[in-house]
């Protein structure tokens, strides 16, 4: 089963970054492979976490597969996890953490850096689709945690590391 995990450092907050994964609606945006994504449902839970329940549709040439997970973000923790419910898998597991590293130096207050962990992990139910999709899977999947950076400087802006 093709897994992919990585670790970046990027100059926005823990915050910053939890905010812009949180929001898959905007993922047909600037996610490889995502050309859209319906939210079927959004509940807060007891313990602040917030579920929701989503469509994603990934798009490759003439292929054109729709998934439904579960996406649990837990603003307290700085995490969120995606647990695959239905679709072309046979297994996903997707899990994000923001781990703050302190304020960049010379910067304002809100100002932050921070490591953001990606894992994910695959496997297709049909050989066949997963001939025809795994490395293209693979290419896009290794890109994302880039895609997300790049989104964040978009939004919200793009500062300078300070050294140390």
């Amino acid at each position: 089963m093709p897994k992919f995990s990585s670790k970046r450092r990027v100059d926005h907050s823990a915050s910053e970054m939890f905010d812009l994964v949180a929001d898959v609606e905007r993922y047909p945006e600037f996610v490889p492979l995502c050309s859209a994504l319906k939210v079927r449902q959004r509940m807060a839970k007891p313990d602040g976490t917030e579920v929701l329940v989503a469509d994603m549709t990934v798009s490759f040439k003439l292929i054109k597969e729709t998934f439904t997970s579960r996406v649990t973000l837990d603003r307290a923790n700085l995490k969120i996890l995606v647990e695959y419910l239905q679709g072309p898998f046979s297994n996903l597991e997707n899990r994000w953490t923001f781990e703050p590293k302190g304020q960049d130096k010379g910067q304002g207050e809100g100002s932050g850096v921070c490591d953001v962990g990606f894992f994910l992990a695959y496997e297709f139910k049909s050989r066949m689709l997963a001939l025809l999709m795994g490395s293209m899977f693979d290419a896009a999947f290794a890109r994302f945690s880039i895609a997300f950076e790049k989104r964040a400087d978009a939004i919200y802006g793009r500062r300078k590391l300070a050294s140390s």
